[in-house]
């Protein structure tokens, strides 16, 4: 499991970025992270991730404090960030090197079908479109079954109907091993489609406002009224989230909350 403590971070210059930051996500859970500009999302993904220490507080893995980056957690950024030396292929099979090569092909030439690139198993990163390189970018953070995986808003930079494409994608292959996913986002619709909870922050310094349960079974149905509601919750709690006559919530009933599966 993995656990966030009263996690807060002050940068050098003085920022107050994140403030007493606490939830338990379980295994094979997706969470999606939302808030204003300024909240803390990327602060506290660089912290789960190990790439940036949290001045108070801890996260732990599995009861093993996280200080750097570890093996078992991938990170997907905006950016495919696709070395330009190696094919797809390679790519997709660069954290694969202990394996036997007949495994790393069969397990890449697996992934590549997931996401529909086949027939780009040779090509460079340069001749991939960015729906395609993104593509590339999830099925390689994927294929080496980390338990627990990291997005930083991935999709933000595509046109809609490649964002939707990739949000399909990337539950096909998380239902491959199930990993727990935590996603930053911007984009309310993104957020219910994907995810089991989400996590409303509110800004300066960035802090836990509400946990929002989505109870839709998958594949979620856009066009259903029920969608459109939780759609709305989360539209509500963000406007809330930044109005500062509405208190923070009790951190006692979001602990409740944030442990229920």
């Amino acid at each position: 499991m993995l656990a966030m403590d009263k996690v807060g971070k002050t940068y050098p210059n003085g920022v107050h970025a994140l403030e007493r930051f606490s939830a338990e996500i379980r295994p094979g859970e997706i969470v999606a992270i939302i808030g204003g500009s300024g909240c803390g999302k990327s602060t506290l993904l660089r912290a789960i991730a190990g790439l940036d220490r949290a001045t108070t507080g801890t996260v732990t893995l599995d009861d093993a404090t996280i200080t750097a980056p570890h093996a078992k957690i991938g990170i997907i950024f905006q950016e495919p960030r696709l070395l330009p030396w190696l094919s797809v292929a390679d790519n997709i099979g660069f954290g694969l090197s202990d394996l036997p090569a007949d495994v790393r092909r069969e397990k890449v030439a697996r992934a590549l079908a997931r996401v529909g690139l086949a027939d780009k198993a040779k090509a460079w990163p340069r001749e991939l479109s960015g729906g395609q390189a993104q593509r590339v970018a999830i099925a390689r953070a994927l294929v080496p079954q980390p338990e627990v995986l990291l997005l930083d808003e991935p999709f933000s930079a595509l046109d809609a109907f490649t964002r939707r494409d990739l949000q399909d994608h990337l539950l096909d292959l998380w239902n491959d091993t199930r990993p727990t996913l935590i996603l930053v986002t911007h984009d309310v619709d993104e957020a219910v489609v994907l995810a089991d909870r989400v996590l409303v922050m509110r800004p300066r310094p960035g802090r836990l406002f509400e946990v929002i349960r989505i109870n839709l079974t998958r594949p979620r149905d856009r066009a259903s009224p029920l969608f459109e509601n939780f759609k709305r919750h989360v539209l509500t709690s963000l406007d809330r989230s930044l109005d500062r006559n509405v208190p923070d919530a009790d951190p006692k009933t979001m602990a409740g909350e944030a442990m229920w599966w």
